[in-house]
């Protein structure tokens, strides 16, 4: 059975807040406001629910749920997420780094083995 993903944080167009995974907060505050401005910035531009999540190995994914929006862009969104990964590629990798050593318990030699 496939766990749920742990979300990191995540921003909505539609309630025009952002939320921070409490669990979290052991990340620097200088991340933590790095991600908001990722977040909030994401959905000033795509108008949707943009979430970072943890999936169960690990991995960072982006997920954008547009709730039947039609001012949603959907080539857009892929667009952004690919030059988010592109630009913020080491943000992502140290970021999937300390979710496997601090939540999965993983070695460090596990992962760059």
């Amino acid at each position: 059975m496939d766990k749920e993903p742990i979300v990191l944080c995540g921003a909505s167009t539609y309630e025009q807040k952002f939320y921070f995974n409490p669990e979290f907060s052991g990340l620097p505050k200088q991340i933590q406001d790095e991600l908001k401005v990722v977040c909030v910035i994401f959905t000033s531009q795509i108008s949707s629910v943009f979430t970072l999540e943890f999936d169960e190995e690990g991995n960072l994914d982006f997920v954008v749920r547009p709730n039947d929006d039609f001012a949603f862009d959907d080539i857009g969104s892929a667009l952004k997420i690919k030059e988010l990964q592109r630009e913020k590629r080491e943000l992502w990798e140290e970021l999937e780094l300390y979710y496997k050593v601090f939540f999965l318990g993983m070695k460090i030699e596990e992962i760059e083995g």
